[in-house]
């Protein structure tokens, strides 16, 4: 089973907490008669991945039962256990017990996160309050949100899905030159010449007028030319695995298209 990387956030927080303010949470030490191993009295909101977990460490751990600290913003899963034994020594009982479950102890500070293979993932995660105490988490591992696709914004008179190449790509093939006002000539010295107009399909060639199948465009920047339209300059396309070679006269180049 491949590694499973733990993706907390800043270590859930914790590692911006410093003993003293885990300390204020934990409950005053107790005698050893008093002292009541965790048992499976997880919070209701505690799902049951999470409660299991939760009675596997505690059986390993010894600790008690007690509200987590807000500040530690854990889900209503969490379960917490206050311990009187120091993280080093957990940390291998812990592991231990999750055996194949458990990924790599991750230690940032006084804090360790261990990442739990269960279905969802879960994780235990120590956090010393001082030499000898130690706040035991047991929660949900937060799922990365998957990014928006972005959107990547046509220019204006583009048509989608057909394709287009930047006057720019094709240079050893086609100089492109700007006369301004969005006009452009597309030339080669054994086809002649083209001048097209951004957002006009008329154009004119050394013998006369013609209509190119799609009208040219531009980003500001650049001109963006429909493939069909190279063939009023007399040029010819041929794909080629992933990409299309485009031959003017002798003159030849591959290129992959841009398709909106």
């Amino acid at each position: 089973m491949p590694a499973m990387r733990l993706a907390l956030p800043v270590t859930l927080s914790l590692a911006l907490l410093g003993p003293a303010t885990l300390a204020q949470t934990a409950p005053a030490p107790a005698t050893p008669a008093t002292s009541t191993p965790a048992k499976s009295s997880a919070s209701a909101a505690t799902n049951r991945g999470v409660s299991a977990l939760a009675v596997e460490v505690g059986s390993v751990v010894k600790g008690r039962l007690l509200d987590c600290p807000a500040s530690l913003k854990l889900s209503v899963n969490a379960v917490c256990l206050y311990v009187q034994t120091p993280a080093a020594t957990l940390r291998p009982l812990v592991k231990g017990k999750l055996a194949a479950r458990a990924g790599d102890w991750k230690t940032t500070g006084k804090t360790s996160a261990l990442l739990v293979k269960d279905t969802p993932a879960n994780f235990v995660l120590l956090s010393a309050l001082n030499d000898k105490e130690t706040l035991v988490v047991v929660d949900t591992a937060p799922t990365a949100k998957a990014a928006a696709p972005v959107k990547v914004a046509a220019p204006a008179g583009i048509v989608r899905g057909q394709p287009y190449v930047l006057g720019s790509d094709l240079v050893g093939v086609v100089k492109v030159t700007a006369l301004g006002g969005g006009k452009y000539r597309l030339s080669n010295a054994d086809q002649g010449t083209l001048t097209v107009t951004v957002g006009a399909r008329a154009a004119q060639t050394d013998a006369g007028a013609v209509e190119l199948p799609l009208a040219p465009a531009t980003d500001g920047k650049n001109l963006i030319f429909p493939i069909s339209g190279l063939r009023a300059l007399g040029c010819t396309t041929t794909p080629n695995g992933g990409v299309l070679t485009v031959a003017c006269g002798s003159d030849s180049v591959g290129l992959k298209p841009i398709v909106f």
